[in-house]
């Protein structure tokens, strides 16, 4: 086994993936799939509120067919996307709402907003909205909508809004954080959008950093962590490799240990500038995984000597720790796919990754099952020059000493 060659396609097959997941993170708005086979000519990411806004303008009768989409949401909060025709703020909306009733099903309706203390109650719009439904997908609220535009124009402020429902009774929203900053304009005939005043950080630098986020976390935790298993596991076996895979599996860990905690902090800031967002699952099982990774590294300081008395207890904690920083940092990828609404393009190329990285376990798992077998035969015949491998004096010491 070329050990140069399989660290070679390893490291290849990292950065391959790691190109693919920027490609797909900024295809993410644009190659969404919704489950109507809905297809839409203009798609942006809004900038706060994980939001995005789909649409296909009409200008033979100046109609929009569009998609709103809201993650990070769950089955008890409703969500809101509004034009105001005339001001900059709530006050003055045209509102598309979507919730879950009491019946378990998803409502949707319109309602106007004449003044702050709003109870979302249902009503008709200043423009015409033929067709209103909306879907719960994957922690994602989709409002789907027909709209008569005003007449002669195509550029409008619009506003999105998330909040709790009690029963039957829509809550107030946060009033501090993103929810304070979702407003901005959109131009249905240019394909424009861009924050309003207070609209904070825009949707491109918000996007960038979801993809730093989501890039550094899928290949530190979900790549790197298991190729240095896979070092420290199968590679041992091959005496050409010796002390050689030791140094791989280190350096390799320590590598996805640093940039996972780069990570992790990136998480954390995204979470404190997402005011009212929250992905109780994934930020659990992140700070669990920065934890126990803290402490491998600090048990590689602490690493017995190989005839130390207390090896034997330091390899099974260290086993039974980096499997089990393994098993939860390939969970809290798809966590994190479910999060940012369904990364689909994500979800396949980690998918290919890990069948990957799964054959190549089996592999050489086979492989080095044949070689220790293939030794202790070896090792057997040599202890043993005259005896029979198959039923001579050999075989039966060694059977009866197993």
């Amino acid at each position: 086994m070329d050990t140069k060659l399989l660290t070679s396609n390893l490291v290849l097959f990292s950065s391959i993936l790691l190109t693919l997941f920027t490609f797909s993170y900024g295809q993410n708005c644009s190659t969404h799939q919704f489950t109507n086979n809905n297809l839409f000519s203009t798609c942006n990411p809004l900038p706060v509120l994980n939001s995005f806004l789909h649409w296909t303008y009409h200008p033979d009768n100046h109609t929009v067919d569009l998609a709103y989409r809201h993650g990070g949401v769950t089955e008890s909060s409703w969500v809101a996307w509004a034009l105001n025709l005339d001001g900059t703020g709530m006050a003055g909306c045209q509102s598309l709402i979507a919730f879950r009733n009491s019946s378990g099903q998803i409502h949707a309706y319109t309602s106007p907003i004449t003044g702050y203390g709003t109870t979302l109650t249902e009503g008709a719009l200043s423009f015409g909205v033929p067709r209103i439904s909306a879907e719960f997908v994957r922690s994602e609220m989709i409002i789907f909508a027909t709209l008569e535009l005003p007449i002669n124009r195509t550029s409008f402020t619009q506003v999105w809004q998330n909040g709790q429902v009690s029963g039957q009774t829509l809550q107030e929203h946060q009033t501090s954080g993103d929810n304070m900053r979702s407003v901005g304009t959109v131009d249905f005939a240019s394909g424009q959008t861009s924050a309003g005043a207070g609209g904070g950080i825009s949707a491109s630098a918000r996007q960038r950093r979801r993809n730093i986020h989501g890039v550094l976390n899928a290949v530190s935790w979900g790549v790197l962590m298991p190729m240095g298993a896979i070092f420290a596991r199968y590679l041992k076996v091959f005496k050409s490799a010796n002390p050689a895979w030791f140094y791989l599996h280190a350096g390799c860990q320590t590598v996805a240990y640093a940039v996972g905690v780069a990570g992790w902090g990136t998480g954390l800031k995204l979470g404190s500038d997402s005011v009212g967002i929250r992905f109780d699952t994934h930020r659990n099982i992140g700070i669990t995984l920065f934890c126990l990774g803290t402490l491998q590294v600090f048990a590689l300081l602490l690493r017995p000597k190989p005839d130390h008395k207390f090896r034997l207890y330091w390899n099974i904690y260290h086993h039974v720790t980096g499997y089990t920083v393994i098993i939860l940092s390939i969970i809290n990828v798809f966590e994190g796919f479910d999060a940012l609404g369904g990364q689909k393009n994500w979800k396949k190329a980690y998918i290919g990754v890990i069948i990957f990285l799964g054959a190549i376990a089996v592999l050489l798992e086979a492989i080095t099952w044949f070689i220790v077998i293939k030794r202790k035969k070896t090792s057997v015949s040599d202890k043993y020059p005259h005896g029979n491998g198959t039923n001579g004096y050999a075989s039966r010491s060694h059977d009866q000493t197993a």
